[in-house]
C-alpha cells in the first residue's frame, strides 16, 4: 500500500502536459507520437496538439490483471512507429520502469517522455516534468471523482 497520495486534477494534468510539450518543442519536429495506453492517451493528445503532430499511434502494455501485477505483455504493438526514429513516446508516469523497458525495446530510437516520474524508472525516460517519491500513489483524474470528504477533526487519528 502506498504511503503517500498525490491527487492530480484535470487542470493540473493539462498544465503539466503542456509544460512537457514546452520542453519537447526544442526537440521537435517529430514524425509522430506513440501513446502508451491507457494512461498516456490524454497527455499524448495534449502534447500532439501543442506540437501540431497529427500522427498518433498507440502501444498497449498490460501489467495488471485486476489488482495483481504481472509481467508486462504487449497486446497492441505500435506498427506505424518502426524502430522509433523521429517518434516521441508519451506516458503519464514511469514507476518501476517495467513498462518503459518493454516500450524502449520496441522503439529504441524514440524519445521517451512522461509527465511524472518515480526514482526507479526515471533513468529510462529522456524527459519528464515532475518527480514523485517511489512510495507515492498518483491519483489521476480519470481514476477519481469529486466527493465529500469529512473535516480533519472528524477523521480518526492514526494509532502510533
Amino acid at each position: 500500500m502506498a504511503e503517500h497520495y498525490y491527487t492530480v486534477s484535470w487542470d493540473q494534468l493539462h498544465r503539466d502536459a503542456k509544460a512537457l510539450a514546452w520542453r519537447l518543442n526544442a526537440l521537435a519536429p517529430f514524425q509522430g507520437i506513440v501513446a502508451i495506453t491507457r494512461g498516456g492517451l490524454i497527455p499524448a493528445a495534449i502534447v500532439a496538439r501543442e506540437l501540431e503532430c497529427r500522427l498518433v499511434e498507440t502501444v498497449s502494455i498490460v501489467t495488471y490483471d485486476e489488482e495483481e501485477r504481472g509481467q508486462p505483455r504487449v497486446t497492441k504493438p505500435p506498427a506505424a512507429a518502426g524502430d522509433g526514429t523521429d517518434f516521441l513516446i508519451i506516458d503519464d508516469l514511469v514507476d518501476t520502469g517495467s513498462t518503459a523497458r518493454v516500450v524502449r525495446n520496441l522503439l529504441p530510437r524514440a524519445h521517451f517522455a512522461t509527465v511524472y516520474a518515480k526514482p526507479l524508472g526515471k533513468t529510462l525516460v529522456d524527459t519528464f516534468i515532475t518527480e514523485v517519491s517511489q512510495d507515492t500513489w498518483i491519483l489521476f483524474p480519470w481514476d477519481t471523482e469529486p466527493q465529500f470528504v469529512a473535516p480533519i477533526v472528524k477523521t480518526p487519528r492514526p494509532v502510533g
